[in-house]
């Protein structure tokens, strides 16, 4: 199985879950900035609907073992399901729920339906604003790569710098927003 197909069987099981939620990670950069390969499928989760999560990691369970261990986050995620594909090659899938986090919240509220060229169709996603205030916030080094990305591909004009400066200064990530700036190559 590709992880394009599993990313399809992630995205529907959870439209069939009654869930809301959006794509992040690679997935999400890549629709706004420049494609990488990844070997993962990052979804969060609302859990404003009760049973949800689990109705969705029950509906994956064809395609997905689930670690039945629940992983705690600090920063910048709270609670998240870890899993891996049955199918060869193994992919990793991860499941992240809303928590009380003002960012998130926040990201969440704000996410939009967009076409995303790697599965061929529409999903949820988070703004770019939000995938670079997200990717400069989680700081490995594939992530400051993803959000300098976002920035160049969707240009400093095109996005709300402000609304990103804000949360950069609030979770202390107003440097490594300043230097993903300045790695931009300048167009000629």
């Amino acid at each position: 199985m590709k992880l394009e197909e599993l990313a399809l069987k992630v995205l529907e099981s959870a439209e069939a879950a009654g869930v809301d939620f959006m794509a992040v990670g690679a997935i999400a950069a890549g629709a706004y900035g420049i494609p990488r390969s990844t070997r993962d499928v990052d979804l969060l989760v609302s859990i404003e609907v009760p049973g949800g999560v689990e109705r969705l990691t029950a509906a994956l369970a064809p395609w997905v073992e689930f670690d039945p261990q629940i992983v705690f986050d600090t920063i910048p995620w709270g609670r998240r399901h870890v899993g891996r594909s049955r199918a060869t090659p193994p992919f990793k899938i991860e499941i992240f729920e809303t928590f009380a986090d003002s960012f998130v919240q926040s990201e969440f509220s704000r996410r939009r339906q967009v076409f995303v060229p790697m599965l061929n169709r529409s999903t949820w996603l988070p703004t770019p604003e939000d995938v670079i205030v997200q990717k400069l916030r989680w700081g490995r080094s594939k992530d400051l790569e993803d959000a300098r990305d976002v920035l160049a591909v969707q240009g400093t004009e095109s996005l709300d710098m402000p609304y990103i400066e804000k949360w950069c200064a609030l979770h202390g990530t107003a440097e490594r927003l300043r230097m993903a700036l300045a790695e931009i190559p300048p167009l000629d």
